[in-house]
């Protein structure tokens, strides 16, 4: 069993809500990122998604992509982030979630060998196929880092378990057709899909995409274990309000 899977099964098992904050590394300056990992941490998340920025970003909403092109606009790179990913000492998982263009341009084995020298657990690759995997299964065999795959709700269901095999660390189940954002709005059957993908995973289902209230942390806590946060956070840090991100994290987990 992989670090960051074991990590957050203990968690599940334990009862406890796991909350995964999202933030675009470099959105604020790569100074700042180190200040913002430990303000995370402090206010109890279970692991920690570093957004990657890109040019093409297909799944993330305005206030996501807004903070991707302050973070270009600080030309700030893939190379960039993980070498200072190297200089930050942290004990929360952190999970880079980045499209496969930044990966490819890096070079994949030299990719993979530049991340197990950070406290990188997690990888979330929404454009990588699960058909296509095998570019960077082979590598990861050999690591303790997780492929964390995707589950829409447009997924057929029989390809359901095959998805859930393939991946680790968690399952990522998109809660929304469409990209990020908040003020979404959830379909009816939205807690039965989520609580029928935990039913048959052996890892823990977390639902992101509009996840922005502790109403919505506690709803999904009926069905799933836990949540991803982007827009909300993202937001909140851009304004400054430090002191309001740790607020809401702690109400959420003790939801």
């Amino acid at each position: 069993m992989k670090p960051l899977t074991k990590h957050l099964l203990a968690k599940q098992q334990a009862d406890e809500t796991i909350f995964v904050p999202y933030i675009m590394a470099g959105a604020q300056g790569l100074d700042k990122l180190s200040d913002e990992i430990h303000l995370l941490s402090e206010a109890g998340v279970s692991a920690i998604e570093l957004g990657i920025p890109f040019s093409d970003p297909v799944a993330d909403g305005p206030v996501i992509q807004a903070a991707g092109l302050k973070a270009l606009e600080n030309k700030v790179t893939l190379r960039k982030i993980i070498q200072h990913l190297k200089q930050i000492s942290t004990s929360t998982p952190l999970v880079l979630m980045t499209y496969f263009n930044p990966v490819f341009n890096y070079g994949l084995e030299e990719f993979m060998n530049d991340l197990t020298e950070t406290n990188v657990l997690g990888l979330i690759i929404p454009d990588l196929p699960y058909e296509h995997q095998e570019l960077l299964t082979p590598l990861l065999k050999a690591s303790d880092i997780s492929l964390i795959p995707l589950i829409a709700l447009t997924t057929p269901k029989e390809r359901i378990p095959a998805l859930i095999e393939s991946g680790d660390g968690f399952i990522y189940a998109v809660a929304v057709n469409g990209v990020t954002g908040i003020g979404r709005n959830y379909q009816e059957t939205l807690d039965e899909h989520l609580a029928s993908i935990q039913q048959i995973s052996d890892k823990p289902v977390l639902a992101g995409f509009g996840v922005s209230s502790t109403e919505h942390v506690a709803r999904f806590r009926k069905s799933c274990a836990g949540v991803i946060v982007g827009s909300k956070i993202v937001q909140l840090l851009s304004e400054g309000k430090q002191a309001e991100v740790q607020a809401f994290i702690k109400e959420s987990i003790m939801e």
